[in-house]
């Protein structure tokens, strides 16, 4: 009706929002990160300041993602008492300082 009344034109898959990311896709991708970081540097004690780039998607749809690792990893340290148990053994894993 709105492109016959108004001359309007659906929106394409490009002009489309894109869907938003859950908190659980948001830390699994932030805890990917510091995997990176441990992998590489063989500790998780970040700088505040430090991005991370990992990479998303599959082989057909790949997008490189700059996370806010030190502040992340900050965070989850202040939050220890309230993070769940998995989340504390998966970051203690990975070489989190708590302390």
């Amino acid at each position: 009706m709105c492109e016959q009344v108004l001359g309007i034109e659906p929106a394409s898959e490009d002009e489309k929002p894109k869907p938003r990311t859950s908190q659980a896709d948001k830390w699994a991708m932030h805890y990917a990160a510091a995997a990176q970081f441990f992998a590489r540097e063989g500790h998780l004690t970040v700088p505040r300041k430090h991005v991370e780039t990992i990479v998303t998607g599959d082989d057909q749809a790949q997008r490189h993602v700059e996370l806010r690792l030190g502040t992340w990893v900050d965070n989850q340290r202040r939050r220890a008492a309230t993070l769940s148990p998995e989340r504390v053994e998966q970051l203690s894993k990975v070489g989190m300082r708590w302390a």
